[in-house]
């Protein structure tokens, strides 16, 4: 039987670093090139050694595809097309071209000028691997070579994310990279055709949360920045530069316009003149609401959210920033937290997930001390802050996703392993497929039933409705009687009279036979007028004709009776009917050889 093989090389059980490899129909895909936000040695890329020890990956993979531009779905890219080596295509959305890059040499630039490593991608590198990509446009179906197809949704969560659709032969995956099953205040829903893939490949960074409503989480946001403003405190929210950070200036944005607030917020600059620019450029991308008020005036133009200058940090009185990175673990957002972090009167809200290992981690989890480098330690006495305004879908919007698409097989990544195994659970309960959780490095296998496509003719679909029955349900299995035709490698199932027209051949009526014996003391003749008086009592509402050929006929089906003069009072019942009534003479049959009542006349 056929398989597909499943290979996390990172977010396997784990968040970050996300890199999938995917074996379909004899074509290898890597879903995502991601780096890992809490590590910084050999860890932090995928173990690309796992798909060949020595040489360039170009022999062993048929194409890369990129669901996003967050850097634990993209930040390896350039490592791994560069400097381990592929020369394939790499597909990803028109607003993600646009913007991977601008984010990969941001990361290079903070890990190679700022901190001093060495073997990392260069700038030249970022522009070469940028060469290769291909775009995909939404629900286009890309052709990547004669067998293999892909289709990209739109997955909501960042700016120009994309589900992927993967499809050989009969075959096919589905990837959601992260997706959001509820729409935002920038961006819509994430939505997937009834496709029934062989397995859905979804992220379970919220396995086991179900959010509370939007509205609510909100208003809980404003009415803590706005207390920590009123006494005289400085908030810092660290986001990354894309996609929360949009969402919450304009939340923000709205706030002060309507209760006329004078305190400054703040945007760590850099990244962000660039992001709103391709906002601006990407406008499809974003929601209903969004595009009708651009013509009037553009959502990511802001009248009370003014850039930063790192002087601003140590002003007096209270104020907003929004700094990168989102988990505290290097830049600015870092910077300003060791300024700010000795002042009670302060608070830092974390808006999102933050990986194992980073700063914004640990606060989350209580850590009062924190040991920075140079064996230095920072008291935490702000106030801390978790709110999820995190564009992941929760433990609803996984089970929304799989009642979208119907999937035979469910695989779960980019989570934590501890809360994946309570979703496997209640995804196997609730849909009755099997769900399976890879560890990284660890494989997953399979097998697939792959079903051949038939195209009926439409006479043979009338002659179906004609007979009656119910009408066709696409979920149940409806048996068809028909001649199956194979012409340029597609089948058709056409009715026996079209099939030898279209081939030019003659009908040769094919009957199948069958010898009952019966003892029975009366003559041939008396014996099949028995016959046909038993056939007639038990077989209701269908034609049974005594011939006088001596033979009785029920519906196709002969019936006619033998003896021998050794042996008259053993008698062949010799039964004849053509493939039409093959049910109809198995049932007979099955009848005769029980005998004939007694009291017969």
């Amino acid at each position: 039987m056929p398989e597909i093989k499943v290979t996390p090389l990172g977010a396997g059980q784990d968040v970050g670093r996300s890199c999938i490899l995917v074996s379909i129909g004899g074509k290898n895909i890597m879903l995502d090139c991601g780096m890992h936000m809490g590590y910084n040695d050999d860890r932090r890329f995928p173990d690309f050694s796992y798909i060949t020890q020595n040489g360039r990956l170009t022999e062993f993979l048929d194409c890369v595809i990129i669901s996003h531009f967050h850097l634990d779905h993209c930040g390896a890219l350039p490592f791994m097309s560069e400097m381990v080596g592929y020369d394939g295509p790499i597909y990803m959305t028109h607003p993600t071209k646009a913007i991977c890059p601008i984010l990969l040499e941001d990361f290079r630039k903070i890990s190679v000028d700022k901190k001093g490593e060495t073997n990392f991608f260069t700038s030249q590198m970022i522009k070469d691997c940028m060469k290769k990509v291909v775009p995909l446009n939404l629900h286009q179906t890309v052709q990547v070579d004669d067998e293999l197809e892909i289709k990209a949704y739109y997955a909501g969560h960042v700016l120009g994310a994309a589900m992927v659709h993967i499809k050989v032969g009969s075959e096919s995956v589905v990837y959601t990279g992260d997706y959001n099953m509820t729409p935002d205040r920038h961006l819509g829903a994430a939505w997937i055709d009834k496709c029934r893939p062989d397995i859905l490949i979804s992220e379970s960074t919220y396995a086991t949360t179900i959010r509370d409503s939007k509205r609510c989480r909100e208003r809980d946001f404003l009415k803590k920045v706005h207390e920590s403003i009123e006494r005289g405190g400085k908030v810092l929210i660290p986001v990354f530069a894309l996609g929360r950070a949009q969402e919450l200036c304009i939340l923000l944005e709205t706030f002060w316009e309507r209760m006329n607030l004078k305190a400054p917020i703040y945007f760590s600059t850099g990244l962000t003149e660039k992001a709103n620019h391709y906002y601006k450029l990407f406008i499809t991308w974003t929601n209903q609401k969004i595009r009708k008020t651009f013509v009037q005036r553009n959502m990511f133009e802001f009248k009370h959210i003014k850039p930063f200058d790192r002087s601003y940090a140590d002003n007096p009185g209270p104020m907003v920033v929004f700094a990168t990175p989102g988990m505290l673990h290097a830049g600015q957002s870092l910077q300003i937290f060791k300024k700010w972090a000795g002042n009670e009167k302060n608070m830092v809200i974390m808006p999102g997930y933050c990986v194992q290992g980073t700063i914004g981690h640990k606060i989350l989890n209580g850590q009062r001390k924190l040991e920075m480098e140079g064996r230095a330690t920072l008291d935490v006495k702000l106030q801390v802050e978790y709110m999820s305004f995190s564009a992941h879908a929760d433990a609803k919007g996984i089970m929304q996703l799989i009642r979208m698409a119907e999937p035979r097989n469910m695989l779960l990544v980019h989570g934590e392993g501890a809360k994946m195994v309570f979703l496997k659970g209640k995804i196997e309960q609730e849909f009755s497929i099997d769900c399976y959780m890879p560890a990284n490095g660890e494989t997953a296998t399979v097998t697939t039933n792959p079903s051949v496509p038939v195209d009926i003719s439409l006479n043979l679909l009338k002659r179906e409705m004609a007979l009656g029955g119910p009408l066709p349900d696409p979920k149940k299995p409806r048996t068809m009687h028909g001649t199956l035709i194979m012409k340029e490698n597609s089948l058709k199932l056409v009715s026996s009279e079209q099939a030898l027209k279209e081939l030019g051949l003659n009908e040769h009526q094919l009957r199948f036979t069958c010898r009952v014996q019966l003892q029975d003391p009366h003559s041939d003749t008396d014996t099949l007028h028995r016959v046909y008086t038993h056939l007639k009592s038990v077989l209701k509402g269908y034609t049974i004709q005594h011939l006088p050929d001596g033979t009785v006929m029920v519906e196709s089906i002969v019936i006619k009776v033998s003896s021998s003069a050794e042996e008259p009072n053993t008698k062949v019942l010799l039964l004849s009917w053509s493939y039409q009534d093959e049910d109809l003479g198995s049932f007979l049959s099955t009848l005769l050889k029980k005998g004939l009542p007694s009291g017969l006349c």
